[in-house]
């Protein structure tokens, strides 16, 4: 019988061949400017549209939410501090064919947010360099000189991460402190020049929730919440290249979470406050219609907190915030092209990918998983139509992939009780209930629109990994189809209802049938939840195969060129 607390030692020492070099700072300030990046120039005036003042409480709840999901990993990443957590975690305790499906969803969301946040920094540009865009149709797309920029920042990304993971925890920190100290300075300015109590109550366009609870709940998936928070996953996905992770990790999640928190509500009150009380003359789904030109004809291309600024007179913040509108989602896409040669890395760890994605030169970083990222985004660069949508997109897929975090940590309770656990969720029944759910209610309310392109995705994704399996059959691992069989009821009952569900309304043509109404939709996503997560604890992998996936070497341990660092 193996002993299951003999596995720690391997399982910490599963990426040795990464360099530890960040350290508590680092891994913390790489989440939050992992978080705040484009979403924070664009969510305070999104959820105001969609919310109205209420958008306070959506941002608070969408906070809880996302922490509820990242203490789980906070747990996992402790037990395995290993870089690509988020696909690991689910390989461990379900097999690869669970790994191979949540590990494909993390990788098309990661790869494509570092393409949109190198947009979303030229978009802004374009406001004093005219020749990055073009309008077509009201939607900016990159010009041929735009595109060749873009390809460059790309480029650029790539080499700072070529360099190595240390080079780029001082350069992001650096940023970071930068980014902090511009979002404070807006909060501050806005609530001191000009702060309009009654924004909060007027009655006339609906009071303090106009739209009810169902606008709270959909700006939290559409309105740029949850995708300004997503970046807390960065505390996971490069734990296995932090000191001291047993410390670093939690600190990271659930910091990033509570710190960024804080500063998002404070700036969405400071926003409302701010506005003047004719902006609101159309009701809050066209703020500022009646002032300026209308906020909402020109915030798509040059920003609703600059172009709010610059009607208080505060032009001298307008040009920061312009200033910022490049360096916060650039330092942002650095972050991501970061963690997307590591999901790659963990799948070609699992197996169940090209083994060359886990190669490693000699200053630790995943060169093949590098390349594939770089020329990976400048194909999502591309000018595909509905590019504005792919932000929900993003949003639901991440939010899918880290579904299987609560999963796996209730799993792997019962597959190794003795494992040492440095962090310790508590009620983690409960908790992991929580969360799992929480993941589950962001994705339906992304919409049956986004939904059903993501499952798509998820067919494509199939396609790639018979490919894969025929041609590598040798030595592709077994797919463990059993322990993974609930990722397939999941993704099907969610999808299920989502299309009867009434979210988006089907009068506007959402293609959903609108047989459950919002209300009951979330009693059965309650009910659903609850059964998949007692199906997937259930078709657990036995205990030996957990530590015979613990235990499996490096992929290219043998490489003589990696012998000195294995």
């Amino acid at each position: 019988m193996h002993n299951s607390t003999a596995t720690v030692g391997h399982a910490a020492a599963d990426d040795r061949r990464l360099r530890r070099d960040i350290g508590i700072v680092g891994l913390l300030f790489t989440a939050i400017g992992s978080i705040i990046g484009s979403g924070w120039l664009f969510g305070a005036l999104s959820a105001a549209q969609i919310a109205g003042p209420a958008s306070i409480l959506a941002w608070a709840i969408g906070g809880v939410m996302i922490i509820l999901i990242g203490l789980c990993y906070a747990e996992l990443g402790t037990m395995f501090p290993v870089s690509g957590g988020v696909v690991r975690y689910p390989h461990f305790a379900f097999g690869s064919f669970a790994s191979y499906t949540l590990g494909w969803i993390a990788w098309l969301a990661v790869a494509s947010t570092t393409s949109i946040e190198v947009l979303a920094a030229l978009q802004y540009s374009t406001n004093y360099l005219p020749w990055l865009q073009r309008l077509e149709q009201g939607v900016p797309v990159l010009t041929g000189a735009g595109f060749v920029v873009a390809v460059g920042l790309l480029a650029l990304f790539s080499l700072i991460n070529a360099i190595g993971i240390r080079w780029f925890a001082r350069l992001n920190n650096a940023l970071v402190w930068w980014k902090l100290f511009i979002i404070v300075l807006v909060i501050v300015m806005f609530m001191i020049t000009a702060f309009h109590g009654a924004n909060f109550t007027h009655a006339e366009v609906g009071g303090f929730m106009p739209f009810g609870w169902t606008g709270v709940f959909s700006s939290i998936a559409t309105g740029g919440i949850v995708f300004s928070f997503l970046g807390f996953r960065q505390g996971v996905e490069l734990a296995g290249e932090t000191r001291s992770p047993q410390r670093n990790v939690p600190i990271a999640i659930i910091g990033s979470i509570l710190i960024t928190g804080v500063i998002y509500v404070a700036l969405q009150v400071a926003f409302i406050g701010a506005l003047p009380p004719n902006a609101l003359a159309n009701g809050w789904a066209d703020i500022g219609t009646s002032f300026s030109g209308g906020l909402s004809d020109i915030a798509a291309t040059y920003g609703p907190l600059a172009v709010l600024a610059g009607v208080m007179g505060l032009t001298w913040l307008a040009v920061l915030l312009y200033i910022d509108a490049f360096v916060s989602p650039a330092d942002t896409g650095l972050i991501f092209a970061t963690v997307t040669t590591r999901i790659s890395y963990a799948m070609g760890r699992n197996g169940n990918a090209p083994r060359s994605l886990a190669k490693v030169n000699e200053r630790g970083v995943p060169w093949v998983s590098l390349i594939i990222t770089f020329l990976a985004g400048v194909v999502f660069l591309l000018p595909f139509p509905g590019w504005q949508k792919l932000v929900g997109f993003v949003t639901s897929a991440t939010l899918l992939s880290f579904g299987s975090g609560p999963l796996a940590l209730l799993a792997l309770r019962k597959q190794l009780p003795r494992q040492a656990r440095p962090f310790r969720l508590p009620a983690a029944h409960l908790m992991a209930y929580m969360a799992f759910l929480s993941s589950n209610l962001i994705v339906y309310w992304s919409g049956w629109t986004t939904i059903w392109k993501l499952m798509i995705a998820v067919m494509i994704g199939y396609l790639v990994l018979a490919i894969h399996e025929a041609r590598y059959r040798a030595t592709t691992p077994r797919l463990e189809w059993r322990s993974g069989s609930w990722v397939i009821v999941w993704l099907a009952g969610l999808s299920a209802i989502s299309w009867l569900g009434a979210y988006p309304d089907p009068a506007q043509g959402a293609g959903n049938l609108g047989v459950l109404s919002f209300g009951w939709s979330s009693v059965a996503l309650a009910l659903f939840s609850g059964l998949i997560m007692w199906l997937a604890i259930a078709v657990r992998l036995p205990r030996e195969q957990v530590e015979e996936h613990l235990q499996q070497p490096d992929s290219d341990q043998g490489s003589p060129e990696l012998a000195m660092y294995s």
